[in-house]
């Protein structure tokens, strides 16, 4: 059984920054594909980020680039979402996920494990 636990969200004023993790257990983390969701109250889950299984390859929203960084590491069995200069439109609960699949990881669908989710609230 796969388990994903977020943690590091938080209350941030504007133009702030956070780092959110995720910690994998339960099957080999080196072999997932990892992803980076999130949703806002009244609005559908969207996609954030999205890491390779070996971290050689990211991708990120539109309207997170240049603002977040999504990354890796293997030995800790850890993800990460490095969230600067917050707006108060990315107030969400923020999700990791977990594929083994190769493709389409910027896709919600693909992803067959889920984590609790973390609150983020950014103050105007």
């Amino acid at each position: 059984q796969v388990q994903l636990v977020e943690s590091g969200g938080g209350l941030v004023q504007a133009g702030g920054s956070l780092r959110l993790s995720c910690a994998a257990s339960g099957r080999t983390f080196s072999r997932d594909a990892m992803g980076w969701f999130r949703q806002a109250p009244g609005k559908e889950r969207e996609f954030v980020a999205a890491i390779n299984w070996s971290g050689g390859s990211t991708y990120h929203a539109d309207f997170v680039k240049g603002r977040f960084t999504i990354s890796r590491d293997n030995a800790k069995n850890t993800v990460y979402l490095q969230m600067n200069s917050l707006k108060p439109e990315d107030t969400a609960v923020y999700y990791c996920a977990a594929t083994q699949t190769l493709l389409a990881i910027t896709n919600a669908g693909v992803y067959d494990y889920w984590g609790q989710g973390t609150q983020v609230t950014v103050s105007s």
